[in-house]
């Protein structure tokens, strides 16, 4: 049995991994420490898994004595993004494994030390991309594998986050470039390696456009210009068409899949010290974009164009992967109960180059992601799966090059030019 400590005691933490080690894996591991920087996440924690009463809490300065007195393992990190790196570095420093939420980092910077840091260790990171395990993509994967379109040449992915899930990233602390590295990382480097993984090659270089459209001071349906807003407690929510698309004047409600939770709308008792997660979106200090639209060049030729914006009526993405003997094609709609229109089942759709269009349907399981998480989850604590022939898992390297293709986005958006990404890491 392997011992595990958590870095970083978020919503995510505790959904992704604390409660499936205690309900499903608890044979196999076990939680041996927990470290935060707000101690009200430690009691949030246990009000929620009174099997970790006794089981000791740490400090962000303590995380050495953590190691010492828990004899970990494993370090689990899933804290706000800027805190990956401290503790990934820190984890491989003892020769530790550490199972990292992606990003892994927020700059070229961090992930060149996180490398450098597992090329002396006898640990090593394991990022984990949830995206992968899900039934459609994992199918894409083998129809790539199987050679259906060839070598591949070019892919389309336009992704679609909801007026919701959009405006929730500017609600929280990743609003803060400094926090989050901005979208293009926080968010993109899902997508990013998606592709990376799905076509099996290096992106090398990006050039890229962004902008600020919709929330920050400047946004159109801002009803009010002024600071320090909250939703729970703001005086013109009823004038923001945000806010009142899920609510009504006698009604306020919390959709399903929330990134927040009830805290969004100060419902119940705020599970966090000094910090709200229902900040409006519209506040200055936001220094993010939520619109981008890039290219990236791979290593072996291919050409991504990809397009990304945090403010649509419905979420999901549509996608084509052309190669020499043929094109792919799917288009998800995610969160059905909060698109306000019915939606068709994805399949994806295969067009050899010379011949008659295949559909293929795939069996759908239960859980987090598209049925992703359990699959993930599987792996990583009992070991990957023997009757799947390709690997699946993330490693540092990957973890790397999604977010410096995120940086090169970002960096191009910021400087009108290309970005060569791999020279980000030097």
């Amino acid at each position: 049995m392997k011992r595990y400590v958590i870095c970083g005691v978020s919503n995510r933490a505790m959904g992704m991994f604390i409660g499936p080690i205690l309900k499903t894996f608890s044979s196999h591991a076990e939680i041996v420490g927990l470290l935060d920087a707000d101690p009200r996440r430690f009691e949030v924690c246990r009000e929620q898994y009174p099997e970790l009463k006794e089981v000791p809490s740490y400090t962000e300065e303590q995380f050495d004595k953590m190691i010492l007195e828990t004899k970990a393992d494993v370090v689990i990190v899933a804290g706000a993004d800027h805190t990956h790196e401290a503790y990934i570095v820190r984890a491989l420093e003892h020769d530790l494994d550490v199972l990292t939420e992606k990003p892994m980092a927020t700059t070229s910077d961090e992930c060149r030390r996180i490398l450098e840091a597992e090329a002396r260790s006898k640990g090593k990171v394991t990022v984990t991309f949830n995206y992968r395990y899900m039934p459609i993509h994992r199918k894409l994967k083998e129809l790539i594998l199987e050679g259906r379109i060839g070598r591949v040449t070019s892919i389309d992915l336009n992704w679609y986050i909801d007026t919701f899930h959009g405006a929730s990233y500017f609600k929280r602390w990743n609003r803060k470039r400094s926090n989050s590295g901005g979208l293009s990382i926080h968010k993109s480097t899902h997508h990013f390696d998606l592709v990376n993984w799905w076509i099996d090659q290096t992106p090398i270089e990006a050039f890229a456009y962004g902008a600020l459209h919709y929330y920050g001071p400047d946004g159109e349906l801002n009803p009010k210009k002024e600071d320090g807003r909250h939703c729970g407690t703001c005086e013109v929510k009823s004038d923001c068409a945000y806010f009142m698309r899920w609510s009504s004047r006698s009604r306020e409600v919390v959709p399903k899949d929330d990134h927040v939770g009830a805290a969004t709308l100060g419902q119940g008792k705020n599970p966090y010290s000094n910090y709200r997660p229902d900040a409006c979106i519209f506040d200055s200090e936001i220094d993010i974009e939520d619109t981008y639209t890039a290219t990236v060049k791979y290593d072996r030729g291919a050409l991504l164009s990809y397009s990304v914006n945090f403010s649509v009526p419905y979420e999901g993405y549509r996608l084509a992967i052309n190669g020499t003997k043929g094109r792919l094609e799917t288009q998800e709609y995610h969160a059905p109960s909060r698109v306000p229109f019915p939606v068709p089942e994805q399949t994806i759709d295969y067009f050899p180059l010379f011949g008659s269009k295949e559909t293929f349907h795939v069996v759908f399981n239960e859980g987090g992601h598209g049925g992703g998480d359990p699959l993930l989850l599987e792996d990583i604590f009992l070991g990957p799966d023997p009757g799947r022939p390709y690997e699946i898992l993330s490693g540092a390297r990957a973890g790397a090059n999604s977010v410096l293709t995120g940086e090169a986005v970002w960096t191009s958006v910021k400087n009108g030019a290309p970005v060569r990404i791999q020279e980000l890491l030097r």
